[in-house]
């Protein structure tokens, strides 16, 4: 089992969560973080870090977002390089953001 980060992080990335994962299991995107599946321990540490709710170990994952954990995998793989362990400013209006419907096709894949 691994932890997934799921729609509500697009476009606010609060990095919280990646600043308590003991492995450095987290992979930044322009305006999304990914877990990357082979390093994550299923610790729970960033869980409760995620002001968005954005988080959830790979077979709780919402119906509505069940895609987001193939999802995880591949950008976890494109961004392999971009591993964040530490905390950063949100993106501007995250707040704003985090409030918002949002879609997969919101996610900017590319640096």
């Amino acid at each position: 089992m691994a932890y997934v980060v799921t729609e509500p992080c697009i476009n606010c990335k609060y990095t919280n969560c990646a600043a308590v994962c003991p492995v450095d299991a987290f992979r930044e995107g322009p305006n999304f973080l990914t877990i990357h599946p082979d390093d994550c321990i299923d610790c729970d540490a960033c869980v409760p870090e995620c002001p968005v709710e954005a988080i959830y170990p790979d077979d709780e994952v919402p119906e509505k977002w069940e895609h987001y954990i193939e999802l995880n995998e591949r950008l976890a793989e494109q961004w392999d390089e971009y591993v964040i362990n530490e905390t950063k400013d949100e993106l501007p209006n995250a707040d704003e953001w985090a409030e918002k419907e949002k879609s997969e096709s919101d996610i900017q894949e590319e640096w």
